[in-house]
This record gives C-alpha cells, sequence and structure tokens, in this order.
C-alpha cells in the first residue's frame, strides 16, 4: 500500500492516515463493503459505507493513474525518450490530466503539418524564430531552407513550415494547456443549433434549437439532453471561449517583444489557438462535462433506487395480485406469505356487466378461499378500473386494495430467472406474480430485476455503463445487507447481493436447502460446499435464521461476538434468549468490562442494540395510499385540483409524481416549496407519498405540470 496514496486521500477526505490505511488493508483482503462498515468499526474508527466506498473509489482512481505512469515510462524508455528530469515530472504528476500534459510532446502521433515542415528540414528555423531576437530577420533566415526537392519552394513557404512547428509546441506546452482549460472551464459556454431541416423531427429537443449557458454550471441533466440531441443527429453542440482572452494568455506566455520573429510567432499562436488549442479543448471539456453529468446522474439515480429498494414491505401476507387489463382481461394470482404461487385465473370485468358480476364474485371466492390479507393491483393499463371494480366488492373482512408501481415487471416475466422460477406459466401469470411479491417485499422481488429497467433514472442509458453498473451494485448490496436475509426463504437473486456470497455461493445455498431441508443455525452454513471461512465471516452476520435454536442466529450479531453475549447472559446469571427479552437485565450490563483488544465499544453499542430488537428491519412502516376517486385519466383532471400523489422519479430539476392517471405528472424544481430549492432530493425521496395541486394540462403531449407549494 502506497504511504503516498494513504497520505493523500486521508487529506481529502479529512481522515486519519491509520483509517484510510486500515480501510484500504481490509478492501485489499477481500472484505466488502457493508462487512468493514459494520463489522469492523474498531479498526477503521467506525467509518459508514459512504466514506469506505469513497477510499475504494479514490483507491481504485490511483492505481489508474500509477499504471497509466508506469505505461507511459515504459514507452518512453523503449523509445529512449526518459530523461531523470522528466521522469520525475511523470512522478510528481497528481492527475491523469497533469500525467498526459507532460506526455503529450512525446506521444507517438499520426503525420501532422508539424512532423511534415520537420522532415523538410524546417525545425531550426521554428528555434531560431522562436528565440525571437530582435536582430534577426525571419525572412533572410528562411531564404536557406529553401530546397525544391523537399518542396519548400521560397522564404515564405519554409516561415509557414516553421509556424507549424511553432504551433505544435504552443499546443503541446503544460503551461498553456493548463491557462486554456482552466479559461474554458471558467469562462466558456456551452452553445447549441438545430441541423438544417431538422427542425419537425427533433422537436423534443426544442429548448435546445438555439441554446447557450456556462460550463461551470449546467446541470447534469442539460449537458446529457444535449450530448444526446447532438449524438442522434438533430443538434450542433459546441463549447467557446473567449477568444479574446485566450490569445492574451498564449501571447503572454510566447511572445516577447516586437521583433519580426515575435510577429512570426505571434501568427503560429494564432494558429495554434484555432486549428490545436481549441478543438483539442473542446474534446476535452465535453469529455469532463460527461463525467461530471454522468456521476450526478448517477448519484441520482443510486439515490432513487435507494429510496425505492427500501420502501416499507407490507410483510408476509396472503396476497391476491392483479395484472390488468382491457382487452385481453385481467390476470389474477393468489400468493402465500412466502410469496408462493397458489391459484391463477383471468377476469373481464370490462367486458359486459354478465362477466362484471361472476367475475365480483370469483374474486370474493379467492379471497375467502385462501384467506386473503391484501389486493395488489399494477399500476399499468385499466389499473384505476380495475381499483374501482375490486373497491365495488363486498368481502367477508376489510380487505386493503393497494396499487403497486408495476415498472419492471414486465422485464422480470420475461426474464430467465422467472423461467426458472415459473417454467410452467406464461409471463402475464409472472408478471402478476412480481407484482404481488413487489407489495409483500420491494427489495426481495426488486433485486431479480436490472435496476436500469425500474424507471428511476436520469439518462441512465446515455451515461457510462460500468460506472453506472458500479453505483447501483453498491446501492443494492447496501440495502440488501442494512436489511438482512433469511437465509432459508430468499432466492437465489437476493442472496447473490449478500456480503460475501455471489452467484455461485447463492446457487450452492439454494441447493443445500433443497437437499438437506431449512438451515438450523448459522454455523450449518459452513457445509455448503465452496463456502469456506472468508465467504462465512463477511456473509454470516446478513444471514437470518428464525426460530434458530440460538436466538442470536436472527440477529444482525456476527457469530464472532457470541462469546461476548454468552458471557453477558452468564454475568446476568440468565440465558441469552432472556437476556434479548429483559430490557432489566440489559440495563445491568456494564460494556467497559466487555472491551478486549479485538472487541470494543462501537460493536458493543451495536451489540446492545440488537439484543433489545433483534433483526430489526430498517425500513418504515407500511401505509396504505389510495389515490383520488373519479380521477382515473389525464383527460379528468383539472387546473387547481389537489391530489395525493406518490413520487415516482426525482431529478435534478424535479421530481414524477404518480397521481393515478397512468402519466406521471411534473413538480419542478420551482414548484416544491415556498423557498428556495437547490435539490429536488432535500424535498421528496422516490416512493413518498404528497400532496399536489394540478397547474397546466397538455392533452396533446400528455404533460401534466403540478406544484407542491403551500397556497
Amino acid at each position: 500500500m502506497s504511504t503516498k496514496h494513504v497520505t493523500k486521500i486521508a487529506s481529502e477526505l479529512a481522515l486519519r492516515p491509520q483509517q484510510v490505511l486500515a480501510t484500504a488493508e481490509l478492501l485489499e483482503g477481500g472484505a466488502t463493503i457493508p462487512f468493514i462498515a459494520r463489522y469492523r468499526k474498531e479498526v477503521t474508527g467506525s467509518l459508514d459505507e459512504v466514506v469506505v466506498t469513497a477510499i475504494r473509489d479514490r483507491l481504485n482512481q490511483l492505481k489508474e493513474l500509477d499504471d497509466r505512469r508506469v505505461s507511459i515510462i515504459k514507452s518512453l524508455e523503449e523509445r529512449e525518450l526518459l530523461t531523470d528530469e522528466l521522469k520525475e515530472q511523470i512522478m510528481q504528476a497528481e492527475t491523469m490530466t497533469v500525467l498526459e500534459d507532460i506526455y503529450l510532446p512525446f506521444r507517438p502521433k499520426r503525420r501532422t503539418r508539424a512532423t511534415i515542415a520537420r522532415e523538410k528540414g524546417l525545425e531550426p528555423l521554428a528555434e531560431m524564430i522562436f528565440a525571437q531576437d530582435p536582430a534577426i530577420d525571419p525572412v533572410v533566415e528562411a531564404e536557406a531552407f529553401v530546397d525544391e526537392s523537399k518542396g519548400v519552394e521560397s522564404a515564405e513557404d519554409a516561415l509557414a513550415g516553421a509556424r507549424d512547428i511553432i504551433a505544435e509546441w504552443v499546443s503541446e506546452e503544460q503551461t498553456a494547456r493548463a491557462e486554456i482549460r482552466k479559461l474554458f472551464s471558467g469562462k466558456g459556454l456551452f452553445q447549441t443549433k438545430v441541423l438544417k431541416d431538422k427542425e419537425q423531427e427533433g422537436r423534443k429537443y426544442e429548448d435546445y434549437f438555439e441554446w447557450q449557458e456556462p460550463v461551470a454550471k449546467a446541470p447534469s441533466h442539460r449537458i446529457l439532453a444535449m450530448r444526446r440531441g447532438a449524438n442522434e443527429g438533430f443538434l450542433r453542440l459546441q463549447i467557446t471561449a473567449p477568444e479574446e482572452q485566450a490569445m492574451q494568455i498564449l501571447e503572454r506566455l510566447f511572445v516577447k517583444g516586437h521583433s519580426a520573429c515575435s510577429a512570426q510567432v505571434k501568427e503560429a499562436v494564432t494558429g495554434s489557438y484555432k486549428r490545436l488549442l481549441l478543438p483539442s479543448m473542446e474534446t476535452e471539456i465535453l469529455a469532463a462535462t460527461k463525467l461530471r453529468a454522468d456521476k450526478e446522474a448517477i448519484k441520482v439515480f443510486a439515490e432513487n433506487l435507494r429510496q425505492l429498494l427500501l420502501a416499507p414491505p407490507l410483510g408476509q401476507k396472503n396476497v391476491l395480485a392483479i395484472d390488468p387489463g382491457f382487452r385481453t382481461g385481467c390476470k389474477v394470482v393468489c400468493l402465500d406469505k412466502q410469496g408462493g404461487l397458489k391459484h391463477t385465473d383471468v377476469i373481464f370485468p370490462f367486458q359486459s356487466e354478465k362477466l362484471a358480476t361472476s367475475d365480483a364474485a370469483k374474486v370474493a371466492s379467492l379471497c375467502e378461499k385462501f384467506e386473503i390479507e391484501a389486493i395488489a393491483i399494477g399500476n399499468g393499463t385499466a389499473s384505476r378500473e380495475t381499483e374501482a371494480f375490486i373497491r365495488g366488492i363486498k368481502f367477508a373482512g376489510n380487505i386493503p386494495v393497494i396499487m403497486v408501481n408495476e415498472s419492471g415487471a414486465s422485464i422480470y416475466s420475461a426474464s430467465k430467472v422467472a423461467r426458472e422460477e415459473f417454467p410452467n406459466e406464461d409471463v402475464t401469470v409472472r408478471g402478476a406474480v412480481s407484482i404481488g411479491r413487489r407489495l409483500m417485499d420491494p427489495l426481495a422481488e426488486l433485486v431479480k430485476i436490472d435496476p436500469k429497467s425500474i424507471g428511476v433514472g436520469q439518462y441512465q442509458h446515455d451515461v457510462d455503463q460500468s460506472m453506472l453498473k458500479q453505483g447501483l451494485d453498491d446501492v443494492v448490496i447496501s440495502c440488501v445487507n442494512s436489511v438482512g436475509v433469511e437465509v432459508n426463504t430468499a432466492s437465489k437473486q437476493l442472496l447473490t447481493y449478500v456480503s460475501g456470497l455471489g452467484l455461485q455461493l447463492a446457487q450452492n445455498i439454494i441447493d443445500y436447502r433443497s437437499e438437506n431441508g431449512p438451515f438450523e443455525s448459522r454455523q450449518e452454513l459452513k457445509k455448503v460446499k465452496r463456502l469456506g471461512a472468508k465467504a462465512f465471516e463477511q456473509a454470516a452476520g446478513f444471514l437470518r435464521i428464525r426460530d434458530a435454536v440460538n436466538p442470536l442466529d436472527s440477529s444482525a450479531v456476527h457469530p464472532e461476538s457470541y462469546h461476548v453475549v454468552d458471557a453477558m447472559a452468564k454475568d446476568a446469571g440468565c440465558s441469552v434468549a432472556n437476556l434479548m427479552k429483559d430490557q432489566s437485565l440489559r440495563a445491568k450490563i456494564r460494556l467497559q468490562d466487555y472491551v478486549s483488544d479485538s472487541v470494543g465499544l462501537p460493536t458493543l453499542n451495536d451489540i446492545m442494540q440488537e439484543l433489545a430488537k433483534p433483526g430489526r428491519d430498517p425500513r418504515k412502516q407500511f401505509e396504505i395510499f389510495s389515490f383520488a376517486e373519479g380521477v382515473n385519466k389525464i383527460e379528468d383532471l383539472q387546473v387547481g385540483m389537489k391530489l395525493p400523489g406518490i413520487v415516482t422519479n426525482v431529478t435534478n430539476f424535479g421530481a414524477f409524481v404518480d397521481i393515478g392517471v397512468h402519466q406521471d405528472g411534473l413538480v419542478h424544481i420551482s414548484n416544491m416549496s415556498n423557498k428556495f430549492v437547490k435539490n429536488p432530493a432535500d424535498i421528496v425521496k422516490v416512493h413518498q407519498k404528497v400532496q399536489v395541486k394540478v397547474l397546466d394540462i397538455d392533452l396533446s403531449k400528455k404533460r401534466i405540470s403540478l406544484s407542491m407549494k403551500d397556497s
């Protein structure tokens, strides 16, 4: 582990070097982020997942920098271009940009105008002019380089070639690039124009047909929108900077005095900027702003996904789930408390009054037969009509009817995962099952779907896909492990995200469970094929075994700490089970008495919290939500209406809200609060229930403008 890297990261993140070093060593040893944050607090100084992730990401960035450094040095050595001074510069470079600027003059090039000029023997003339000696007449000196056999037919040809060489020197000079880059970053402008004859076809980009805004202030969603419009062939996108200021910078750096040679250098500098530096900086800034936009968009996506995954679960209930439809009918499934499929059916309540009557009786009968405790209805086509139909049925008891966001259910229903679970059912049945299970436990069901298909992202197909996958995987892993997983009922997909497992070990756990029945203890996990000591250490604390002989197996207390709880129970003169049940017994425990070299107060405090609420679920309590009655489609809306809604997506420019009309409305950031809002995520979260007011309805574009302001 590089001491330099540790010191650098510690400084950047305002941490002690020992915290960074300890975290880096744990990561290098194969420990997962959830495990480090939860069970190695004494080692890291109680760093949370956010900081541990930041350390991991920065270590990876610095490794990439080191790898590039090695590659550059090797290339220079092979071409016998490496000097001690150059090597020192390369070793001291702290960013990839600086490193590439140092390497640029030595990078193998395609044949350029400067290369051709050098081939004509004009580099000595360029050096002479660049020195800018007032006593030298460049035209006279250029005469000596006229050589028709080399293609230099006149003094002006020689001077033009020399200027090409000087232009390349200017464009590759490190200080010049740094200052022009700073100018572009600070005062550059994005500019977009619609391409000729693309006005009608590209109307969705009409906001950018004639647009400009500062590079430094452009939000991620607009950067990605402009880039998409350009990539799709509707817009011309460019970045400009104040040319006069750019020339002042370059002339200050390279033009000395007012001699004839200085005039040649000034001309070369102008050509260098327009022909080399400007396009190079435009490319660089486009890439840098794309990276910035990607990071912001992925951050928004990740936070939305976290809220969706941690949405309150209904819990283990018998559920009747319906995937609504007009023409093909509504697919109905009945699920038991574990989400097992018990019955499938189809109803056609919208085709005739007679069918509606018989279907109502059928649904009531199914609810009675399968002791249904809740009804889940997907929020797609015909959802509000189906909801009205179901609410009109007289059930024997009070059965709540709940609308469920079905984004991604169709993706799941056609997936390999769904085919493995239900090989003998069609996609409509699988979709209905997913809707029902999503109500019971959103996390357990949503992990089966590619996060990009869930519908809470912002330009997710435009951002760097590997960066997106890493960001979303981190969120899923974090959520799964913060909730914990019941090992005897979890799907393979859910187990895959448990710390230390992965796809193969998850399958091995399923296979063991199938062959030997439910796990009776955490220790039994060691019998699973290929689940060794390291995997057990990483996973055990996040796996729960309900009703195990050892009550700690259903908690987040790690097996490595069981001896501590045993000692507490022994000192209290009771069993571990009684210690967990009786708060008065726990109140007598002095945590300081159990501090050791391996167990400190952070872990002991966590243990006490777990003993009080073993296996506690961090998710909020489930609350039943209903849309406004009589407002089922966009045509039912009226300006001024106040309606309940559920936030479905949060972006940098506002939040989308489902108000039950099959088309989400937008609460623009300017309409989120009576106070100034900098970030919509500070006001709302995905799946949050809100009250909104209808501001505007555009039926032709199917756009609904909403407000959350107090009237």
